[in-house]
């Protein structure tokens, strides 16, 4: 009843609507928004990264951020020579499938995250997908944000709407931003980690049910396989974190550590939830092993029980279907309904002797 709560509770919930509207820069169609911050507040009309990035500096205050969807290597390649960036890190910016990361060039902070979300299904299956991936990057550096996202999950308009709604903290600049985002993806995880307790709790309420659970193989190896993804995704990111909210890094305040160790805090707790999980799983196919072994036995002692049974009318007839002429009792009047009623006596004993025993 509490996973269905919650489960309905899940599909009654919407994100925030991404609000930015596409901006056509002469970068390329990747370019999702260019938007310059000056003291934590948005500043009026949209320009390109040229222009932003000049207004910036020219005045010394505020940053630049830009949002890109999958960018190719020429689209990404003016924002490189422009902003500065590490050709190692744009070529990692280009292709996804990258391991979760963080790495430092220079002033220049660079991050890769595996965004997950939780896909939504009536009933679990051999086949069901549980967890969609994507991936968001970010460089960060002196007066500029870039965000690069993979994938059709991710968006960031959530994040944005809710750091302009905190100006005291946007004002921190491009690092704000950059926590702002590892705390949304950590966020998500968390989601998708209770999210997946209700298919873990189904599949356990199945194989311990009172009906033939044989089936129920097929859907805990599929979600030992989306466990498995979303491991992917989480795991790698704790070391990263660590080292942002306890090492001393040039492009990091020291007053925002904190705020990056709030949010390893928390993916902590989904990277214990997750080996949690797993472990529950693995119990649980080892008590379905079991369960399907002592079922096939089951049916291995009823086949012999009444192969058992059947043996003694076989055993008897087989006797007196041999064609020799001096055989007892073989032109007895009373021989045929005697040794029928023997039979049936005989299997009958032996049939409420397996009964008694359990066999049967």
């Amino acid at each position: 009843m509490f996973s269905n709560l919650r489960r309905a509770v899940r599909r009654g919930y919407h994100r925030a609507v991404d609000l930015s509207h596409p901006a056509r820069s002469p970068l390329g169609s990747a370019v999702v928004n260019c938007i310059v911050y000056r003291d934590g507040e948005r500043q009026d009309g949209t320009a390109d990264a040229g222009e932003a990035l000049r207004r910036v500096r020219k005045t010394g205050e505020g940053f630049v951020w830009i949002g890109l969807h999958e960018p190719s290597q020429e689209e990404l390649a003016g924002l490189a020579e422009l902003f500065g960036l590490h050709p190692l890190a744009v070529e990692d910016a280009v292709h996804a499938h990258q391991r979760p990361k963080i790495e430092r060039y220079d002033d220049t902070l660079f991050a890769v995250f595996k965004t997950v979300s939780y896909v939504e299904h009536v009933e679990l299956t051999a086949t069901s997908e549980v967890v969609e991936t994507g991936e968001l990057m970010a460089f960060a550096g002196e007066g500029f944000v870039i965000t690069i996202r993979h994938g059709g999950r991710g968006t960031l308009g959530s994040v944005r709407e809710e750091l302009e709604a905190a100006p005291e903290q946007l004002a921190k600049g491009p690092v704000a931003v950059l926590h702002a985002i590892v705390d949304h993806v950590v966020d998500e995880y968390v989601a998708v980690t209770d999210a997946v307790q209700s298919d873990i709790e189904a599949v356990e309420t199945m194989v311990f049910s009172e009906y033939d659970g044989r089936g129920d193989a097929g859907r805990i190896y599929q979600l030992k396989r989306e466990l498995l993804e979303l491991r992917r995704a989480v795991a790698p990111l704790s070391r990263p974190l660590h080292q942002l909210s306890t090492q001393p890094i040039a492009v990091i305040p020291p007053e925002m550590r904190t705020y990056f160790r709030d949010v390893a805090d928390h993916l902590t707790r989904a990277t214990d939830q997750i080996s949690a999980y797993d472990a529950l799983l693995d119990s649980i196919l080892q008590a379905h092993l079991a369960q399907v072994t002592v079922a096939q036995n089951e049916d291995m002692r009823k086949i012999t029980a009444w192969a058992a049974i059947v043996a003694v009318p076989t055993m008897v007839c087989g006797v007196y279907g041999m064609n020799f002429d001096n055989m007892p009792e073989l032109h007895w009047t009373y021989g045929y309904p005697i040794t029928l009623g023997v039979m049936a006596v005989a299997c009958f004993v032996i049939h409420r002797g397996f009964r008694r025993n359990g066999w049967l």
